[in-house]
Protein backbone atom coordinates (compact mmCIF):
# COMPACT_ATOMS: atom_id res chain seq x y z
CA UNK A 1 0.00 0.00 0.00
CA UNK A 2 1.37 3.38 -1.06
CA UNK A 3 1.41 5.93 1.70
CA UNK A 4 -1.23 8.51 1.48
CA UNK A 5 -0.74 11.67 -0.24
CA UNK A 6 1.54 14.23 1.02
CA UNK A 7 -1.34 16.76 1.60
CA UNK A 8 -3.11 14.45 3.75
CA UNK A 9 -0.31 13.63 5.99
CA UNK A 10 0.29 16.93 6.22
CA UNK A 11 -2.98 17.66 7.89
CA UNK A 12 -2.69 15.20 10.00
CA UNK A 13 0.63 16.82 11.29
CA UNK A 14 2.73 13.64 10.69
CA UNK A 15 5.84 14.32 9.32
CA UNK A 16 6.24 14.98 5.69
CA UNK A 17 9.51 15.30 3.51
CA UNK A 18 8.45 18.42 2.16
CA UNK A 19 5.51 21.56 2.57
CA UNK A 20 2.64 20.20 0.51
CA UNK A 21 1.45 23.42 -1.92
CA UNK A 22 -1.67 23.89 -4.24
CA UNK A 23 -3.69 27.15 -4.63
CA UNK A 24 -7.39 28.30 -4.03
CA UNK A 25 -9.23 28.68 -7.64
CA UNK A 26 -6.04 27.27 -9.47
CA UNK A 27 -8.35 25.66 -11.30
CA UNK A 28 -10.50 28.57 -13.51
CA UNK A 29 -9.95 31.71 -15.37
CA UNK A 30 -6.20 32.21 -15.17
CA UNK A 31 -5.21 29.14 -17.40
CA UNK A 32 -5.90 29.48 -21.30
CA UNK A 33 -6.74 25.89 -21.62
CA UNK A 34 -9.69 26.83 -18.98
CA UNK A 35 -10.62 29.91 -21.07
CA UNK A 36 -10.21 27.55 -24.22
CA UNK A 37 -13.30 25.08 -22.51
CA UNK A 38 -15.20 27.96 -21.66
CA UNK A 39 -15.39 29.57 -25.12
CA UNK A 40 -17.25 26.16 -26.28
CA UNK A 41 -19.08 25.67 -22.62
CA UNK A 42 -21.05 27.40 -20.09
CA UNK A 43 -19.70 27.25 -16.25
CA UNK A 44 -22.67 24.96 -15.19
CA UNK A 45 -21.91 22.80 -18.40
CA UNK A 46 -18.52 21.77 -17.13
CA UNK A 47 -19.01 21.63 -13.71
CA UNK A 48 -22.09 18.90 -14.09
CA UNK A 49 -19.96 17.17 -16.82
CA UNK A 50 -17.28 14.51 -15.32
CA UNK A 51 -15.66 14.34 -18.28
CA UNK A 52 -15.62 18.00 -18.80
CA UNK A 53 -14.85 19.13 -14.81
CA UNK A 54 -12.24 16.40 -14.29
CA UNK A 55 -10.62 17.84 -17.23
CA UNK A 56 -10.74 21.16 -15.66
CA UNK A 57 -9.77 19.83 -12.58
CA UNK A 58 -6.56 17.93 -13.58
CA UNK A 59 -5.42 20.96 -16.13
CA UNK A 60 -3.51 23.32 -13.28
CA UNK A 61 -2.11 20.12 -11.60
CA UNK A 62 -0.30 19.21 -15.09
CA UNK A 63 0.17 22.98 -15.35
CA UNK A 64 2.00 23.76 -12.08
CA UNK A 65 2.60 20.36 -10.46
CA UNK A 66 0.69 21.02 -7.57
CA UNK A 67 0.35 18.37 -4.75
CA UNK A 68 -3.74 18.78 -4.89
CA UNK A 69 -6.29 18.48 -7.15
CA UNK A 70 -9.10 20.92 -6.13
CA UNK A 71 -12.44 19.95 -7.90
CA UNK A 72 -14.10 22.29 -10.17
CA UNK A 73 -16.86 22.98 -8.22
CA UNK A 74 -19.00 26.22 -7.00
CA UNK A 75 -19.79 27.12 -3.66
CA UNK A 76 -23.32 26.91 -4.29
CA UNK A 77 -23.53 23.81 -6.36
CA UNK A 78 -25.10 22.24 -3.40
CA UNK A 79 -28.39 24.65 -3.38
CA UNK A 80 -28.73 23.75 -6.85
CA UNK A 81 -29.59 20.02 -5.13
CA UNK A 82 -31.86 22.04 -2.90
CA UNK A 83 -33.73 22.64 -5.42
CA UNK A 84 -33.65 27.19 -6.20
CA UNK A 85 -32.19 28.38 -9.15
CA UNK A 86 -28.50 30.05 -8.93
CA UNK A 87 -27.38 32.11 -11.95
CA UNK A 88 -23.48 33.10 -11.47
CA UNK A 89 -23.61 36.60 -13.08
CA UNK A 90 -20.47 37.84 -14.29
CA UNK A 91 -18.79 40.40 -12.80
CA UNK A 92 -21.36 39.78 -9.73
CA UNK A 93 -21.35 36.64 -8.36
CA UNK A 94 -24.27 34.17 -7.34
CA UNK A 95 -27.72 35.22 -7.61
CA UNK A 96 -30.68 34.12 -6.26
CA UNK A 97 -34.12 35.00 -7.75
CA UNK A 98 -36.02 34.11 -4.82
CA UNK A 99 -33.98 35.05 -1.54
CA UNK A 100 -34.54 33.02 1.53
CA UNK A 101 -36.10 34.41 4.63
CA UNK A 102 -39.25 32.76 5.79
CA UNK A 103 -40.17 29.94 7.93
CA UNK A 104 -42.04 28.71 3.98
CA UNK A 105 -38.82 29.66 2.29
CA UNK A 106 -36.90 26.79 4.57
CA UNK A 107 -39.79 24.21 4.46
CA UNK A 108 -38.94 24.66 0.53
CA UNK A 109 -35.57 23.89 0.23
CA UNK A 110 -35.08 20.21 0.11
CA UNK A 111 -32.24 17.94 1.16
CA UNK A 112 -31.20 15.61 -1.61
CA UNK A 113 -29.99 12.34 -1.59
CA UNK A 114 -26.10 13.41 -2.25
CA UNK A 115 -25.31 9.79 -4.91
CA UNK A 116 -28.19 10.75 -7.22
CA UNK A 117 -28.06 15.12 -6.67
CA UNK A 118 -24.25 15.15 -7.34
CA UNK A 119 -23.77 12.68 -9.78
CA UNK A 120 -21.90 14.32 -12.10
CA UNK A 121 -19.30 15.70 -9.34
CA UNK A 122 -19.07 12.50 -7.96
CA UNK A 123 -18.00 11.05 -10.66
CA UNK A 124 -15.38 13.84 -11.90
CA UNK A 125 -14.37 12.82 -8.38
CA UNK A 126 -13.84 9.19 -9.15
CA UNK A 127 -11.74 10.11 -12.74
CA UNK A 128 -9.62 12.95 -11.15
CA UNK A 129 -8.61 10.25 -8.46
CA UNK A 130 -7.83 7.74 -11.19
CA UNK A 131 -5.38 10.76 -12.76
CA UNK A 132 -3.57 11.31 -10.42
CA UNK A 133 -0.35 9.94 -8.76
CA UNK A 134 -0.79 8.57 -5.53
CA UNK A 135 1.10 11.49 -3.52
CA UNK A 136 -1.53 14.11 -5.31
CA UNK A 137 -4.75 14.66 -3.20
CA UNK A 138 -7.82 15.73 -4.46
CA UNK A 139 -9.48 18.22 -2.86
CA UNK A 140 -13.37 18.52 -2.59
CA UNK A 141 -15.31 21.13 -0.84
CA UNK A 142 -17.98 22.79 0.14
CA UNK A 143 -19.24 26.32 0.89
CA UNK A 144 -20.08 27.56 4.54
CA UNK A 145 -22.80 27.72 6.07
CA UNK A 146 -22.72 31.49 6.92
CA UNK A 147 -21.64 32.60 3.21
CA UNK A 148 -24.11 30.46 1.62
CA UNK A 149 -26.86 31.33 3.35
CA UNK A 150 -25.58 34.98 3.00
CA UNK A 151 -25.72 34.20 -0.83
CA UNK A 152 -29.50 32.93 -0.31
CA UNK A 153 -30.78 35.59 2.09
CA UNK A 154 -29.40 38.54 0.25
CA UNK A 155 -30.00 37.49 -2.96
CA UNK A 156 -26.92 38.04 -4.29
CA UNK A 157 -23.03 39.17 -2.81
CA UNK A 158 -23.28 41.87 -0.28
CA UNK A 159 -20.48 43.58 2.05
CA UNK A 160 -22.65 44.09 4.70
CA UNK A 161 -25.05 41.30 5.29
CA UNK A 162 -27.64 43.75 6.69
CA UNK A 163 -30.53 41.33 5.87
CA UNK A 164 -28.72 38.67 6.74
CA UNK A 165 -28.00 40.26 10.16
CA UNK A 166 -31.62 41.29 10.28
CA UNK A 167 -32.42 37.64 10.28
CA UNK A 168 -30.55 36.64 12.71
CA UNK A 169 -31.27 38.94 15.30
CA UNK A 170 -34.74 39.99 14.62
CA UNK A 171 -36.20 36.32 13.80
CA UNK A 172 -33.13 33.87 15.24
CA UNK A 173 -35.68 31.08 14.46
CA UNK A 174 -35.95 31.19 11.09
CA UNK A 175 -32.41 31.48 11.25
CA UNK A 176 -31.55 28.18 12.85
CA UNK A 177 -34.13 26.68 10.67
CA UNK A 178 -32.23 27.74 7.56
CA UNK A 179 -28.94 26.78 9.35
CA UNK A 180 -30.06 23.07 9.93
CA UNK A 181 -31.26 22.88 6.52
CA UNK A 182 -28.29 23.88 5.12
CA UNK A 183 -26.08 21.62 7.51
CA UNK A 184 -28.24 18.75 6.73
CA UNK A 185 -27.61 18.94 2.83
CA UNK A 186 -23.96 19.94 3.33
CA UNK A 187 -22.96 17.22 5.67
CA UNK A 188 -24.55 14.97 3.25
CA UNK A 189 -22.33 16.41 0.29
CA UNK A 190 -19.29 16.04 1.80
CA UNK A 191 -19.44 12.51 2.89
CA UNK A 192 -19.87 11.91 -0.49
CA UNK A 193 -17.16 13.94 -1.97
CA UNK A 194 -15.17 11.46 0.49
CA UNK A 195 -16.53 8.18 -0.39
CA UNK A 196 -16.31 9.43 -4.36
CA UNK A 197 -12.42 9.67 -3.46
CA UNK A 198 -11.79 13.23 -2.41
CA UNK A 199 -8.77 12.75 0.40
CA UNK A 200 -9.33 16.14 1.88
CA UNK A 201 -12.68 18.28 2.13
CA UNK A 202 -12.32 22.28 2.55
CA UNK A 203 -15.04 24.27 3.95
CA UNK A 204 -15.04 27.29 2.48
CA UNK A 205 -17.00 29.95 4.63
CA UNK A 206 -15.45 32.82 2.59
CA UNK A 207 -17.85 35.83 4.34
CA UNK A 208 -17.58 34.82 7.77
CA UNK A 209 -15.00 37.67 8.73
CA UNK A 210 -18.32 39.62 8.77
CA UNK A 211 -19.17 39.11 11.82
CA UNK A 212 -18.29 39.44 15.51
CA UNK A 213 -16.58 36.67 17.77
CA UNK A 214 -19.75 35.91 19.85
CA UNK A 215 -22.57 35.98 16.97
CA UNK A 216 -19.77 33.63 14.79
CA UNK A 217 -20.00 31.23 17.98
CA UNK A 218 -23.95 31.36 18.35
CA UNK A 219 -25.13 31.34 14.84
CA UNK A 220 -23.08 29.73 13.06
CA UNK A 221 -20.00 27.69 14.69
CA UNK A 222 -22.81 24.62 15.63
CA UNK A 223 -23.41 23.75 12.43
CA UNK A 224 -19.68 24.27 10.65
CA UNK A 225 -18.72 22.16 13.48
CA UNK A 226 -21.65 19.27 12.18
CA UNK A 227 -20.61 19.63 8.40
CA UNK A 228 -16.92 19.52 9.34
CA UNK A 229 -17.27 16.41 11.59
CA UNK A 230 -19.11 14.68 8.84
CA UNK A 231 -16.24 13.84 6.10
CA UNK A 232 -14.52 11.24 7.00
CA UNK A 233 -11.30 12.44 5.82
CA UNK A 234 -8.89 15.14 7.14
CA UNK A 235 -10.69 18.53 6.56
CA UNK A 236 -9.31 22.63 6.07
CA UNK A 237 -11.69 25.20 8.02
CA UNK A 238 -11.00 28.51 5.89
CA UNK A 239 -12.70 31.78 6.11
CA UNK A 240 -11.46 35.53 4.81
CA UNK A 241 -10.95 38.25 7.23
CA UNK A 242 -11.12 35.27 10.34
CA UNK A 243 -8.17 37.02 12.18
CA UNK A 244 -10.47 37.64 15.28
CA UNK A 245 -12.41 34.26 14.58
CA UNK A 246 -9.44 31.94 14.37
CA UNK A 247 -9.87 30.69 18.11
CA UNK A 248 -13.40 30.04 17.74
CA UNK A 249 -13.02 28.56 14.40
CA UNK A 250 -10.40 25.99 15.38
CA UNK A 251 -13.09 25.11 18.21
CA UNK A 252 -16.16 24.78 15.83
CA UNK A 253 -13.40 21.71 13.97
CA UNK A 254 -11.02 21.40 10.93
CA UNK A 255 -7.35 18.97 11.18
CA UNK A 256 -6.14 22.65 9.31
CA UNK A 257 -7.43 25.70 9.57
CA UNK A 258 -6.98 28.10 6.30
CA UNK A 259 -5.66 31.82 7.16
CA UNK A 260 -5.79 34.48 4.90
CA UNK A 261 -2.96 36.98 4.22
CA UNK A 262 -3.79 39.53 6.30
CA UNK A 263 -2.68 38.34 9.41
CA UNK A 264 1.15 36.62 9.81
CA UNK A 265 0.99 33.11 9.51
CA UNK A 266 2.81 32.77 13.01
CA UNK A 267 0.55 34.73 14.68
CA UNK A 268 -2.17 33.00 13.31
CA UNK A 269 -0.93 29.98 13.85
CA UNK A 270 -0.70 31.14 17.84
CA UNK A 271 -4.26 31.68 17.70
CA UNK A 272 -5.34 28.57 16.19
CA UNK A 273 -3.24 26.16 18.42
CA UNK A 274 -0.44 23.73 17.74
CA UNK A 275 -2.50 21.11 17.96
CA UNK A 276 -3.89 21.80 14.53
CA UNK A 277 -2.49 22.64 11.16
CA UNK A 278 -2.43 25.46 9.09
CA UNK A 279 -2.53 26.36 5.89
CA UNK A 280 -2.03 29.60 3.36
CA UNK A 281 -1.06 32.24 3.51
CA UNK A 282 0.39 34.28 0.55
CA UNK A 283 -1.64 37.52 -0.92
CA UNK A 284 -3.11 36.52 -4.23
CA UNK A 285 -2.48 39.88 -5.08
CA UNK A 286 1.65 39.58 -4.84
CA UNK A 287 1.65 37.11 -7.91
CA UNK A 288 0.19 40.63 -10.06
CA UNK A 289 3.94 42.17 -9.15
CA UNK A 290 7.75 41.07 -9.96
CA UNK A 291 9.31 37.68 -9.09
CA UNK A 292 11.62 39.52 -6.42
CA UNK A 293 8.60 40.41 -4.29
CA UNK A 294 6.97 37.20 -4.76
CA UNK A 295 9.63 35.26 -3.67
CA UNK A 296 10.28 37.41 -0.96
CA UNK A 297 6.44 36.96 0.49
CA UNK A 298 6.70 33.47 -0.13
CA UNK A 299 9.81 32.98 1.89
CA UNK A 300 8.51 35.22 4.56
CA UNK A 301 5.47 32.73 4.77
CA UNK A 302 7.49 29.67 4.89
CA UNK A 303 10.34 31.23 7.86
CA UNK A 304 6.80 31.92 9.59
CA UNK A 305 5.91 28.34 9.35
CA UNK A 306 9.12 27.09 10.26
CA UNK A 307 9.17 23.80 9.21
CA UNK A 308 6.31 22.89 11.75
CA UNK A 309 4.65 19.74 10.89
CA UNK A 310 0.71 20.79 9.54
CA UNK A 311 1.53 23.28 7.10
CA UNK A 312 0.02 23.37 3.87
CA UNK A 313 1.17 26.41 1.30
CA UNK A 314 -1.19 27.87 -0.10
CA UNK A 315 -2.74 31.50 -0.88
CA UNK A 316 -4.64 33.70 1.35
CA UNK A 317 -7.45 33.52 -0.51
CA UNK A 318 -8.09 32.63 -4.33
CA UNK A 319 -5.94 33.08 -7.27
CA UNK A 320 -7.01 36.22 -8.71
CA UNK A 321 -7.86 35.84 -13.17
CA UNK A 322 -5.08 37.95 -13.98
CA UNK A 323 -1.98 35.80 -12.63
CA UNK A 324 0.15 34.93 -15.41
CA UNK A 325 -0.07 30.92 -14.51
CA UNK A 326 3.78 30.71 -15.18
CA UNK A 327 4.42 32.69 -11.88
CA UNK A 328 1.81 29.95 -10.11
CA UNK A 329 4.10 27.83 -11.32
CA UNK A 330 7.16 29.06 -10.41
CA UNK A 331 6.23 29.49 -6.61
CA UNK A 332 4.98 26.14 -6.90
CA UNK A 333 8.52 24.78 -7.42
CA UNK A 334 10.10 27.28 -5.04
CA UNK A 335 8.05 25.93 -2.32
CA UNK A 336 8.94 22.54 -3.33
CA UNK A 337 12.05 23.05 -3.37
CA UNK A 338 13.04 25.24 -0.06
CA UNK A 339 11.11 22.88 2.08
CA UNK A 340 12.29 19.99 0.65
CA UNK A 341 15.83 21.61 0.98
CA UNK A 342 15.21 22.49 5.20
CA UNK A 343 14.55 18.99 5.65
CA UNK A 344 17.56 17.52 4.37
Amino acid sequence: MPPPPLLVRAARREPVERTPVWFMRQAGRSLPEYRAVREKHSFWEVAHTPELCAEVTLQPVRRHRVDAAVMFADIMTPVLGMGLDVDLVEGVGPVVGSPVRTLADVARLRVPEPEEAFAPLLAAIGAVRGELADEQAVVGFCGGPFTVAGYLVEGKPSREFAAVKRLMYAEPGVWRALMERLADCFAGYVAAQARAGADVVQVFDSWVGALSPADYREFVAPWSARILAAAGVPTIHFGTGTATLLPAMAEAGGDVIGLDWRIPLDEGWTLVGETRGVQGNLDPAVLLGPWERVEAAARDVLARAGARRGHIFNLGHGVLPGTDPSALTRLAELVQDATREARV
